[in-house]
C-alpha cells in the first residue's frame, strides 16, 4: 500500500514540475536553442542550395529542336512515364516538340495519351516501309542462317529481326524523317528511361552556343562478336576517303582507336594502323546536331557500311555506328558529356559523383551506383584524351 501512494505522490510532483516547467517558458527556450543548434551544424555542413527555377518568358527563344522517340503502341505506358520525367526534369519550363516514330501506325489511344503529358507539341510518323526493310542488295536467306546462328550461341538481340532493322534505321535514316528533318538539334528518348536529376539550362541552347554536335551520358564498349567485321569495313572506307578522315590533333579518334600501347611520348601511327577499341557512346541518350548526320562525309560512310550489309549479316548497332563516325570526323571539343543529367536505361545508371551538384538539382540517385568510371566504362576514356577531371564522390 506505501508503494501505491509513493507512485501517486510521484506523479503528482512531475505534473506539477512540467507545468511550472511550460509555464515559466522553459520548453520553448528549450526547442528554440535545439533548432538553433540543428541550423548551425547541419545547414553549414551542407549548405542549402537556391532551388528556384525561372520559368522562361513566354517568348522565350527555343532552339530548332525536339525530342525524337522510336517506339510501338504497346509501349504506351512505359513512355508515359519516360515522358514524364523527361517533362518534370527538364521541359516543363521549355516546351519543345516531341516526335514519335513507329514501323506502324500508332493508334488512337497512344496519340491522346501522349498528346496529353507533353508540353510541347507532339507529332506521329511512320518509318517507311524502305527504311524497315531489306534492301535489295541483301541475302534474307543467309541472313535468317546468322540469326540464328547468333540465337544458339546466346548473343544478346542475336536472333532478333527487327532489332536489325532499328539499328540500321537509327544509323542512316531517322534524321531525314519528313517530320523530323525540319529540326537541326534531337535528343533521342527511349520508353523506361529515367532521369534524376533537374536539368536548370536548355540543353539545345548549350549545344548550340558551345559548338557542340554530340552530347552522351554513358559510354562503354561494345559486344564484339556482334561486329565481327565493323573495324575492317571502316578501314576499307578510310582508304578510300582518307581526305574525309580528321586525323588533326583534336581529332576524336583517340576515343575509338587502339594502338597496342600506351608510350604518349611516341608518335602514333597512322589511324589506319590502329585497331577498334570496341568504345562506343549508349545511343538511348543521345543529344546531338543532326546536321552532323546529314552531312556528305556521314553519309558516305553509312551508305558504305549499308552496302556490305553488316546490319543484317553480322548485328551491328547504331552505337558503334554513331561513335565511330564521331571519332573519324570531329573534334574533342565538339563532344560533350552530360555528366549533370543523372540518367538510367537497364541495366546502367549515370549519378553526379557530387554531392554538391546533386543537391543543387534534386538528384535522386545513389552515386554509388554510378556506372560512370566501372571497369566496362569508356568515359573516364574520353575524359583522360579530353583533358577533363574526373569527378570524385562526395556523399
Amino acid at each position: 500500500m506505501k508503494y501505491g501512494w509513493s507512485m501517486a505522490l510521484s506523479a503528482v510532483l512531475l505534473a506539477h514540475f512540467c507545468f511550472w516547467w511550460y509555464t515559466n517558458g522553459v520548453i520553448d527556450r528549450f526547442v528554440a536553442a535545439f533548432t538553433k543548434h540543428i541550423a548551425t551544424t547541419k545547414l553549414a555542413e551542407f549548405p542549402h542550395p537556391d532551388f528556384s527555377l525561372s520559368e522562361p518568358p513566354s517568348e522565350y527563344a527555343r532552339e530548332n529542336a525536339t525530342f525524337v522517340t522510336l517506339c510501338r503502341n504497346y509501349e504506351t505506358y512505359e513512355m508515359l512515364e519516360s515522358i514524364q520525367i523527361v517533362e518534370d526534369r527538364f521541359n516543363h519550363k521549355y516546351h519543345y516538340d516531341w516526335v514519335f516514330l513507329n514501323d506502324n501506325e500508332f493508334t488512337p489511344e497512344f496519340r491522346s495519351a501522349v498528346a496529353a503529358v507533353v508540353s510541347g507539341t507532339a507529332y506521329f510518323g511512320r518509318v517507311p516501309e524502305r527504311h524497315w526493310g531489306y534492301p535489295d542488295w541483301i541475302n534474307q536467306t543467309y541472313a535468317a542462317e546468322v540469326r540464328q546462328q547468333m540465337e544458339n550461341d546466346e548473343i544478346i538481340y542475336g536472333g532478333s529481326e527487327s532489332y536489325r532493322h532499328m539499328c540500321r534505321f537509327e544509323s542512316g535514316f531517322f534524321f531525314h524523317h519528313p517530320i523530323v528533318q525540319r529540326y537541326k538539334y534531337y535528343w533521342r528518348v527511349e520508353p523506361g528511361i529515367k532521369l534524376y536529376c533537374d536539368i536548370d539550362y536548355d540543353v539545345f541552347k548549350m549545344m548550340r552556343q558551345a559548338g557542340k554536335k554530340y552530347g552522351f551520358a554513358i559510354s562503354l564498349y561494345e559486344y564484339s562478336n556482334t561486329i565481327a567485321l565493323l573495324w575492317s569495313t571502316v578501314l576499307n572506307f578510310m582508304k578510300a576517303n582518307m581526305d574525309m578522315i580528321n586525323t588533326g590533333d583534336d581529332s576524336m579518334n583517340e576515343f575509338i582507336l587502339d594502338y597496342g600501347y600506351d608510350n604518349e611520348s611516341v608518335e602514333k601511327p597512322h589511324p589506319l594502323q590502329a585497331s577498334y577499341n570496341l568504345c562506343h557512346f549508349w545511343t538511348n541518350f543521345e543529344i546531338a546536331d543532326m546536321d552532323f548526320f546529314r552531312s556528305e562525309q556521314y553519309t558516305r560512310l553509312f551508305e558504305y557500311l549499308d552496302l556490305s550489309g553488316g546490319f543484317f549479316y553480322e548485328r551491328w548497332g547504331d552505337a558503334p555506328v554513331h561513335s565511330i563516325a564521331v571519332g573519324l570526323f570531329l573534334n574533342k571539343s565538339e563532344v560533350h558529356w552530360f555528366g549533370d543529367v543523372g540518367y538510367y536505361h537497364v541495366p546502367y545508371m549515370l549519378c553526379p559523383l557530387d554531392y554538391g551538384l546533386r543537391l543543387k538539382n534534386r538528384c535522386s540517385c545513389d552515386p554509388r551506383k554510378d556506372f560512370s568510371f566501372e571497369m566496362y566504362s569508356c568515359t573516364g576514356h574520353f575524359l583522360d584524351i579530353t583533358g577533363q577531371q574526373k569527378p570524385l564522390l562526395s556523399v
